[in-house]
């Protein structure tokens, strides 16, 4: 299978997706949904205690990284809009075999 060369339209949705401030802050997840801190380090794909770390006040609080916010906007979106998505592409982004979906 050759490569497919990138075009002007991949380069414009690569710049938009590259600059697309696409997030949520856990304080504002948080808020939002009836999650715990176990959860939430599922989600995020690290651990309980750095969630803890976030929600901490004065020393030894810590900051999420960008990828952590994205995720937990991802799933955001995914909760308030799954119904929209058409299943044959979620099937495409996340694989129809190897996950089951609702």
């Amino acid at each position: 299978m050759s490569q497919k060369e990138l075009g002007t339209r991949e380069r414009t949705l690569l710049n938009f997706y590259t600059n697309c401030q696409f997030g949520i802050t856990p304080a504002q997840f948080y808020a939002k949904w009836n999650v715990t801190h176990v959860l939430m380090a599922r989600i995020c794909g690290c651990s309980e205690s750095t969630v803890d770390r976030w929600f901490q006040q004065g020393k030894g609080v810590r900051l999420p990284e960008p990828i952590y916010l994205r995720r937990l906007a991802e799933i955001d979106f995914l909760w308030e809009h799954y119904e929209q998505i058409p299943s044959d592409l979620r099937h495409q982004v996340c694989g129809g075999d190897r996950h089951q979906t609702p």
